[in-house]
């Protein structure tokens, strides 16, 4: 039995850290922070993480098959270019709605970029704890981020059986991914947003993103954006 092994690898203090996605040819992890208006990127090979300023909250991030990278930013999809640090609207939704905006997004196996807010569910074309993001494994096992549950567990989605618990040293996990030179590591995402002084002091590493090794299972690759 393998060894699970928990390390933080970016202590940004994210407001609300979501989305993390693993970029293989640049070694590299997404991941967003909604109300800090952040796209960020943590390098596996320099240990550092480099940040995007953007004008709305923004949501989710994806790989795109084109290169760089596709955002949900407020009510838009928008493509972004990481070198250039360019931001440009390929859609936008609700416009009529501008306190309204994107919950969360990801990419399916078709290349469709899927995104949604609380009441309406879009498409790009070519849930003690709240569920929050997951992802899968590849023996078709899901992996959920509890929020406010300080773990991410995995789950038999045909039995609903939980399998294994992975506890965290933060109370706001938000989402998870696998990644690395062969997915067998785990990223979490987390926030800390709603944290008073006292329950920061007492998690310093809230808003951090975590490393998760020794599973002894593997992720499959995230889909890229078609378009």
């Amino acid at each position: 039995m393998s060894s699970v092994k928990i390390e933080c690898v970016a202590n940004e203090g994210y407001r609300i850290g979501e989305s993390p996605v693993w970029d293989e040819k640049e070694s590299a992890l997404l991941c967003v922070d909604i109300t800090g208006r952040k796209v960020c990127r943590w390098s596996s090979v320099t240990q550092r993480v480099q940040a995007i300023s953007v004008d709305a909250p923004v949501s989710s991030v994806a790989l795109r098959k084109s290169g760089d990278y596709v955002i949900t930013l407020g009510t838009r999809f928008a493509a972004l270019k990481w070198k250039e640090q360019l931001v440009t609207t390929i859609t936008h939704v609700d416009k009529n709605k501008p306190n309204n905006r994107f919950n969360d997004g990801k990419v399916d196996p078709a290349g469709r970029y899927f995104a949604g807010n609380r009441r309406s569910i879009y498409r790009l074309e070519k849930e003690e704890s709240i569920p929050d993001g997951m992802c899968i494994d590849t023996e078709g096992k899901l992996w959920v981020a509890c929020y406010d549950g300080g773990r991410v567990i995995r789950l038999d989605p045909e039995t609903g059986k939980r399998l294994q618990t992975v506890k965290l040293p933060v109370d706001k996990t938000t989402s998870c991914c696998f990644g690395g030179k062969d997915y067998s590591e785990m990223y979490v995402t987390s926030a800390s947003d709603g944290m008073d002084k006292e329950w920061l002091a007492r998690q310093p590493q809230a808003g951090g993103v975590f490393k998760i090794t020794g599973l002894g299972v593997k992720g499959v690759p995230p889909n890229p954006f078609a378009g």
